[in-house]
């Protein structure tokens, strides 16, 4: 089957990469010179609202879907009226406004932190109130990797912020989380669904630094609490493909903080806990089987040797989680490889970007029996990267 992306980073790069085993070939829709996905898939030079561009990628698939949350809407509706999108545009239009993100979650019962609109100074007083202090100033269009917002801890500073961001802002309570957790889901055409299991996630200045599956510690009931949250959004929006649902843990509670609707960083380590070690499909292969109609394929967490994988949660039975993994994302500078290469369990994805600081240029996975193994090579990897600042306390103690 014939595969339109819009967009051509990283992400369209893994899609195509994981579905060419499914005899499946890609055509992207991107306007930089030489993206990542040009390795694996053909390339539309034009802007996203091009028409021609469009046009030309349309003609070129049998099935459309897209790869970053920023892409216009309007463009996707365009492309609907000639051939399926997945997941649908108004997937794509309601993630791309916080505010609408958050009133999804409140319409279907699930919990969030409070939140307002904000478009004026004279706002502030009255959203304040029903956040409390501190509070998170944002913008509700184009943020990620940590723009676009900033946290207040009084009223001067929170109208100040207001006056240098606004209009078109909302401002959230500050949430005291003990974690960062995602839920990544799977709908497929047929109605069908998988998940994967919660993902523990590590930020600094905003941006993804790691993360670590099966989250420790976690409390059985929450694995079952997000496959539902994510499961009423899938419903409300009839959604088809990869849905990323980025959670707070606090108190024993989830609290929702965004949706992609896409494949997600925090999900990368399923390219290599799983099918690496002998079962299960990534995120990447699952988003194809999802929006080309195939039947989607359990999500299965690095394996035991020669045992049978158990079923997963869509049959209500517990995630197989024997063994582990991690992500190490490679942020402004790759190290070297050579090095990189010699850690024990470490599987490395480059981007092919050119570095520069804060950019995302590859992730090194790594899958084992149990989570010290793992920890210790993500240890070693974490020592290789070039101002990787302070290794994150899940993973233990760097070594001398």
């Amino acid at each position: 089957m014939r595969v339109g992306i819009l967009g051509g980073g990283q992400l369209a790069r893994m899609l195509a990469l994981e579905g060419a085993p499914l005899g499946c070939r890609f055509t992207c829709l991107e306007p930089s010179p030489d993206p990542p996905a040009g390795a694996a898939a053909t390339i539309v030079r034009a802007p996203y609202d091009d028409p021609e561009g469009l046009a030309r990628l349309a003609d070129a698939a049998d099935v459309v879907t897209y790869e970053f949350e920023n892409v216009p809407a309007d463009s996707a509706a365009y492309l609907q009226s000639r051939v399926p999108v997945l997941p649908p545009p108004a997937a794509l239009e309601a993630s791309q406004d916080r505010l609408a993100e958050k009133r999804i979650f409140r319409d279907e019962g699930i919990a969030t932190a409070p939140f307002r609109p904000v478009d004026r100074a004279e706002d502030v007083t009255a959203a304040l109130a029903a956040t409390g202090l501190p509070a998170v100033v944002k913008t509700r269009r184009f943020g990620y990797d940590g723009k676009g917002q900033l946290v207040v801890e009084s009223p001067r500073q929170a109208t100040a912020a207001v006056e240098r961001m606004g209009p078109g802002l909302i401002i959230e309570g500050f949430v005291p989380f003990e974690r960062e957790l995602s839920i990544v889901a799977v709908a497929g055409r047929d109605g069908s669904r998988v998940f994967y299991p919660l993902t523990e996630n590590h930020h600094r200045d905003g941006i993804l630094r790691a993360s670590r599956v099966p989250a420790p510690g976690l409390a059985p009931h929450l694995q079952a609490e997000a496959e539902a949250l994510a499961g009423r959004i899938i419903d409300r929006l009839g959604y088809v493909g990869v849905l990323a649902v980025e959670l707070f843990e606090a108190e024993g509670v989830l609290l929702a903080n965004e949706m992609a609707p896409r494949v997600h960083n925090s999900g990368h380590w399923t390219l290599d806990g799983g099918p690496a070690t002998g079962g299960g499909a990534s995120q990447f292969e699952n988003h194809v089987r999802a929006v080309t109609g195939l039947r989607l394929a359990a999500p299965v967490l690095t394996p035991a040797q020669n045992s049978a994988p158990a079923p997963n949660s869509t049959t209500g039975a517990a995630h197989p989680l024997v063994g582990a993994a991690a992500m190490v994302n490679l942020i402004g500078a790759v190290p070297d490889l050579h090095a990189l290469a010699a850690v024990q369990g470490a599987r490395i994805h480059l981007y092919d970007k050119a570095p520069r600081p804060g950019r995302k240029l590859g992730h090194v996975n790594v899958a084992g029996p149990d989570s010290a193994s793992v920890a210790e090579s993500v240890r070693r990897v974490w020592r290789l990267l070039p101002e990787a600042g302070p290794l994150p306390a899940a993973f233990g103690v760097q070594p001398t």
